[in-house]
């Protein structure tokens, strides 16, 4: 068998990948060494800029199968049927760290899941948790700021971090669920995962109802402890993507069930939480758990960094009988994922092999800019309306329209009966056993006990204090026990 030849990225053939060119035996190198040049300035341009959040990732492909009708909530085509496939591709990721960062630490894990639909792509961005720290976008930035590496020091600084947290009391749910037991997953597939956010389903009948999204592992959930973390994350830093990709290369595919929690619209004013705050669940006695189907990881990608890397997903891609609702954050994110991919990846981003649609077919009027890879006829005009068959809307929104009312200008969230900061943090507490809440005291400690401001670490124990006496008097005590030693 003849050996493949080594080309240029022009595709002319390489003499000699071994020796640049030099003028004479050990002279210097000449500019005219085109193989040579190309090389180093591919090289130099090798790495794009990583993402701010969820920057370390890891991802596989596989499909979601429908098991149960849902066709009286929503008229989504690949949720149709009953047994109907369709193709997806998912990325795990921790948030605050960087590329190089080590996977099994104490951090949210994105879950992220792309489905190639016939109607095009439906993107689902979520966390394996079913709630976050803030609830308006606009502080988002300052999160993200306080919980990265601190401009002076250079690494994550427990003052900011639990500063942060002292001047947002809704972040409280979060933390709890933070420094339990599921703070660390043991891997990507012993965990579950959550749309987070709450949506909007619409049926055939133009009947709405807001959607919350649970996947539920069917590995079963295992979590590690602080200290098996700090032990794993020295020794192996690759762990979760070690794991993942050795699993599925084993035909060990790993498997979650889709469930959801559906509300009629129309009970959304009176609930006693406000149901688009993403600090705060829906309790399943009120709104059950309801089964639609199953998602299979089944084929690792062929190149981390294409199809990884490169992967790219926006909440606001969505597909008829699916779209928003008022959740605040969940709008912010509308805007603010696929500019992040317009600044990364560039303007064309969608038509790399795994963000562009697979069982759809992309047309529209979006044209040249960097790296653009549709070509287009002679005849194929880049305006609309046109007199030359281009293509055309089609006149039937996605999802059932919002209501809105009111004045304009910056509004606190409306308050529901039961809308405070603190309750559910608290409902969560009570839920532990003796084992898990010490745990969870151990961790919380552990780091508020570092903070060098009294006055921070006072505001951060008002916040455990109002959720539950026994959590905030057992944090406070093992705090200050940490801090006289």
């Amino acid at each position: 068998m003849s050996k493949r030849v080594l080309t240029t990225e022009s595709g002319a053939p390489v003499a000699d990948n071994q020796n640049s060119a030099t003028a004479g035996v050990g002279g210097p190198l000449l500019l005219q060494d085109q193989h040579l040049l190309e090389k180093l300035a591919r090289f130099n341009r090798e790495r794009i800029p990583e993402r701010v959040v969820h920057a370390r990732g890891s991802g596989a492909y596989g499909y979601f199968e429908v098991t149960d009708d849902v066709t009286g909530f929503t008229h989504a085509d690949f949720l149709s049927t009953v047994g109907k496939r369709t193709e997806t591709f998912i990325r795990f990721s921790t948030v605050a760290d960087n590329l190089g960062g080590a996977d099994a630490v104490r951090d949210p894990r994105g879950f992220a899941l792309k489905f190639y639909t016939e109607e095009g792509n439906y993107d689902l961005v979520g966390n394996n948790t079913p709630v976050f720290f803030i609830k308006d976008p606009i502080k988002f930035p300052d999160f993200i700021h306080s919980q990265k590496r601190d401009p002076f020091t250079g690494k994550q600084e427990a003052d900011n971090v639990w500063d942060f947290w002292a001047h947002a009391p809704e972040a409280t749910h979060q933390i709890t669920w933070l420094m339990g037991d599921r703070g660390v997953p043991a891997s990507y597939r012993h965990m579950n995962g959550y749309g987070s956010h709450t949506y909007q389903w619409t049926n055939a009948e133009g009947e709405a109802f807001f959607v919350k999204y649970h996947f539920k592992t069917n590995q079963g959930i295992r979590s590690l402890s602080s200290e098996q973390a700090a032990e794993i994350a020295g020794k192996d830093p690759n762990s979760h993507q070690t794991d993942l990709l050795q699993a599925i290369e084993r035909g060990v595919n790993p498997s979650w069930t889709l469930y959801v929690q559906l509300m009629p619209v129309a009970e959304a004013d009176d609930y006693r939480f406000n149901p688009f705050d993403l600090t705060k669940v829906w309790p399943h006695k009120d709104y059950p758990l309801q089964r639609v189907g199953r998602l299979v990881l089944d084929r690792n990608p062929d190149n981390v960094f294409a199809e990884v890397e490169q992967a790219a997903f926006s909440p606001n891609n969505f597909v008829p009988g699916i779209g928003p609702s008022p959740d605040k954050m969940l709008q912010g994110r509308l805007f603010a994922y696929a500019d992040a991919h317009r600044y990364r990846l560039g303007v064309n981003h969608t038509q790399l092999a795994v963000n562009a649609p697979k069982a759809a077919h992309a047309d529209n009027y979006g044209r040249d800019g960097l790296m653009a890879s549709n070509a287009y006829g002679r005849d194929r005009k880049n305006y609309e309306p046109n007199s030359y068959d281009g293509p055309a809307e089609t006149g039937r929104p996605l999802s059932a329209p919002l209501a809105v009312a009111g004045h304009t200008g910056t509004h606190e969230a409306p308050a529901h009966t039961k809308d405070d900061d603190f309750f559910q943090a608290g409902e969560l507490f009570r839920l532990m056993s003796e084992d898990e809440k010490s745990r969870l005291i151990a961790n919380i400690a552990g780091g508020l006990s570092q903070v060098s401001r009294d006055d921070v670490i006072e505001k951060n124990l008002a916040h455990f204090h109002a959720a539950d006496a026994e959590y905030g008097k057992r944090v406070e005590e093992a705090v200050r026990a940490l801090r006289e030693d």
